[in-house]
C-alpha cells in the first residue's frame, strides 16, 4: 500500500527469512513500495514485533529455532498481533503444508521459489484488505 494524502505512513512489512540471499532480494524489491524490517528467525521476529507492530508479516515456514508455523500461532495468540495479516512462504510442496499454514493462521500461502512480483502483489492485496485499515 503506497502512502496517500490521508495516510502519510507507509505500510510496515516484517520479512522473516533465514536465507540471507532470499531475504535481501525480497527486502530490496518490497522496499520500492513498503517499509521493510528484517528478521532471520521466528524468535527475532517476535522480539521485533514487541518493539513495533508490523502491518503485515511475510514469513518463511522453514525457520531455525522457531518455525513459521509456531511464529504464526504465537501471533494469533497475542491480542496485539492477532489481526496482522501473514503471508507464508513455503518451500514444502503439497496441499498438506498449505492447510497446516492456514490452520496456524496464515492469511496467504505462496509456494517457493516465489517471484518478487508475486510477493509484492500478495503484500499489496493484504495491505488493502487489512482489518485495521
Amino acid at each position: 500500500m503506497s502512502p496517500t494524502s490521508n495516510d502519510p505512513s507507509p505500510t510496515v512489512v516484517l520479512l522473516v527469512e533465514d536465507h540471507v540471499d532470499s531475504r535481501q532480494m525480497y527486502a530490496e524489491f518490497l522496499r520500492i513500495q513498503f517499509d521493510v524490517v528484517e528478521a532471520g528467525d521466528g524468535i527475532d521476529a517476535l522480539q521485533l514485533m514487541k518493539q513495533q507492530r508490523p502491518d503485515i508479516v511475510v514469513t518463511d515456514l522453514a525457520l531455525p529455532m522457531m518455525d513459521g508455523f509456531e511464529l504464526v500461532q504465537r501471533m494469533r495468540a497475542d491480542e496485539r498481533l492477532r489481526d496482522v495479516p501473514v503471508i507464508a512462504l513455503s518451500g514444502f510442496s503439497g496441499a498438506e503444508y498449505e492447510l497446516r499454514a492456514r490452520a496456524a493462521g496464515s492469511t496467504i500461502v505462496l509456494q517457493k521459489p516465489c517471484l518478487p512480483d508475486d510477493l509484492a502483489r500478495a503484500v499489496e492485496f493484504a495491505a488493502s484488505n487489512r482489518k485495521d485499515s
